[in-house]
Formats: structure tokens, C-alpha cells, sequence
């Protein structure tokens, strides 16, 4: 009964508020806000005092009783302002792997004079623990909120949920924003079998000049025992820190990963081992595309390559995204 209630609750807050695209400023007909369990009993106990003041006839009490009253509703008025025009700024997500957690980034802004203290943010429908921030005068904050994964595929994060108990905790007002976010969830990259043999030319060998250099990477980071003839100093000397040229290896591989060429595991295994060997030719600099059976991708190296080789991983053979 609880979580069908909540789940008309949920309806009845959707159409009420309608689809939400950042950026979103929080007022009066969108927050929501019910004492906590810490301000019922603060309730209950004015309300045994206002008797028994009453029952005495007890003047002091009664001052008391409703000084404490009128100290509620000025918590209850704080606790509404605290959240009332906050502003979600973006929403963002980030990748990641089956068993570990995924990050939505949320950007809070604050355009206000005052500062508004411990501004939650929760996923609405997906069991996390809330994250909080502060946010000072004119400020904005970046939020990462974990996402718990279980099993690869789309994540949809349905609705968001911003709330704050500020200050003293015994209010609770809250927001519901509803944007889609998905997270793309890779599979585990799990497996022993050793990487297929080489597959193409080497990379060395068909993207080498005349000249017989070896092919352009990019630029990385001075470390101790690079040699001075490596580090790009045109860039030094415009002012950059010292980055020194690196390329490829000559005996670099090219690898092509083909999923029926696993078919003696189950269709899981199969995903986690090609993962396994994606994930390896990345770290080791490698040229590797995919084979799937819908979808052929090109073989190349970098994060770009990486995400897509994955994310076709993760969603292969799924219909409808999760969440």
C-alpha cells in the first residue's frame, strides 16, 4: 500500500510540475515542505504543555508554550526560504562500470544575498544516500551524486529530489525535478582469455612518413629520465609547462575484437571479455575496433574510441533502457 501510494504521489507531482530543462529556479508552487519526525515530537510536546498550562492555569508556562510555538513557525518559514529560489543550474552523467557507482553532477546556484545552508540532492526513485552543500552568497556548487549500478546497460534517473532540514531540522522542504538523465552502465570487464592476435597492419607501419617517424600521439607531462631532445620547447617558451612529444611504437598492434569469436561463453561472459580487452588495448596505447553482429566500429585508440566501443557493449541486445 505505502508504495502504491507513493507512486500516485509521484503521478500526481509529475503532471502537476510537467517535464523540467535546466536551468530550473525553485519557487513557492514546486516546494513542498512537512515537519520531521524530530518536529512532530517537538509539536506534541508544545501541545502537552499547552494543557497542562492550561489544566494549572500557570501564566509562565503558557508564556513558554507559546514563545516555543512561535519559535516553530519561524523555523518552518526558514526552512521554506533556505530552499525557495535555489537554482539548478545543469544536470550531467558520467559512465561506468556494472557494481560501481555512476555520477550525476548537478550545478546549484544561489543569486540571492544570503547564504543557504545544506541544500540536499537525492535520486527520486533509486535508493542513495543524499549529498549537500552549502551555498554562500552569489555561489554556485557542483554536486556529484552516486548512482548505484548493478547491471550494465541505460540507467534513466526518472526524477531528482532537492530538499533541506535547515535550520534545526525539525522542517522538511523538498522539490521534485524531473529531466532525463541517463547513465550508460559498461559492462564488468571480467575475463582471462588472452587478446586475439593481431588482426591488421601495424599502426606504426601504415601511418609512418617518409621520413620514417614514428606516428604522433600527442603531449604528456615532463617525468624524470625523458630526454631533453623529447620536450616540445617552442611550447615552453610560450609559456606552457614542460610537455615532452610522444608517439607511437613501431611494433604497435591493431586489434579487432569480434564477439563471435567467443562462443563458447554465454552471452554476459562474452561482453565482460570483449570489455576486458577493450579496456587493456586502451591502457596499452593500441589501435582496436569492434565487431558486433549489428554494429561494426572502425578500429582507432583514444576516449572517444573507448566510450563507444563500450557504451555498443552495454547496450547490446537491450530494447527498453532501465531506471
Amino acid at each position: 500500500m505505502r508504495r502504491f501510494l507513493r507512486q500516485r504521489m509521484a503521478e500526481w507531482v509529475r503532471r502537476r510540475q510537467g517535464p523540467d530543462s535546466p536551468p530550473i529556479t525553485l519557487h513557492r508552487k514546486r516546494i513542498y515542505i512537512l515537519p520531521t519526525p524530530a518536529g512532530i515530537g517537538f509539536g506534541f510536546a508544545l501541545l502537552v504543555m499547552l494543557v497542562a498550562g492550561l489544566n494549572y492555569a500557570n501564566s509562565l508556562a503558557l508564556f513558554f508554550t507559546f514563545l516555543l510555538a512561535g519559535f516553530g513557525l519561524v523555523a518552518m518559514h526558514e526552512c521554506h526560504r533556505n530552499l525557495l529560489g535555489t537554482a539548478l543550474l545543469g544536470i550531467e552523467t558520467a559512465p561506468a562500470f556494472a557494481g560501481q557507482p555512476g555520477y550525476v553532477h548537478l550545478t546549484l546556484g544561489n543569486d540571492a544575498p544570503s547564504a543557504r545552508h545544506r541544500i540536499e540532492a537525492a535520486p527520486g526513485d533509486i535508493a542513495a544516500n543524499p549529498v549537500a552543500a552549502d551555498l554562500g552568497a552569489h555561489d554556485r556548487q557542483r554536486l556529484s551524486l552516486p548512482i548505484p549500478t548493478s547491471r550494465r546497460g541505460l540507467l534513466r534517473i526518472g526524477r531528482l529530489q532537492i530538499a533541506t532540514r535547515h535550520p534545526f531540522g525539525l522542517f522538511r522542504a523538498w522539490t521534485w525535478v524531473h529531466t532525463p538523465a541517463e547513465i550508460v552502465v559498461y559492462p564488468r570487464a571480467n575475463g582471462t582469455l588472452p587478446m586475439p592476435l593481431d588482426a591488421g597492419p601495424k599502426t606504426g607501419t601504415g601511418s609512418r612518413g617518409a621520413d620514417g617517424a614514428d606516428e604522433w600521439l600527442g603531449l604528456r607531462p615532463f617525468r624524470d629520465g625523458d630526454s631533453p631532445r623529447q620536450v616540445a620547447w617552442k611550447a615552453y617558451a610560450r609559456g606552457a609547462p614542460l610537455l615532452v612529444k610522444e608517439y607511437s611504437a613501431t611494433g604497435s598492434e591493431l586489434r579487432i575484437f569480434d564477439f563471435d569469436s567467443l562462443t563458447d561463453l554465454p552471452l554476459e561472459a562474452r561482453l565482460e571479455q570483449l570489455t576486458r580487452w577493450v579496456v587493456d588495448a586502451e591502457a596499452q596505447g593500441e589501435r582496436y575496433g569492434l565487431l558486433m553482429p549489428d554494429l561494426h566500429i572502425e578500429p582507432n585508440r583514444g576516449p572517444e574510441q573507448l566510450h563507444r566501443c563500450l557504451a555498443a557493449l552495454a547496450l547490446h541486445g537491450l530494447e527498453e533502457p532501465r531506471g
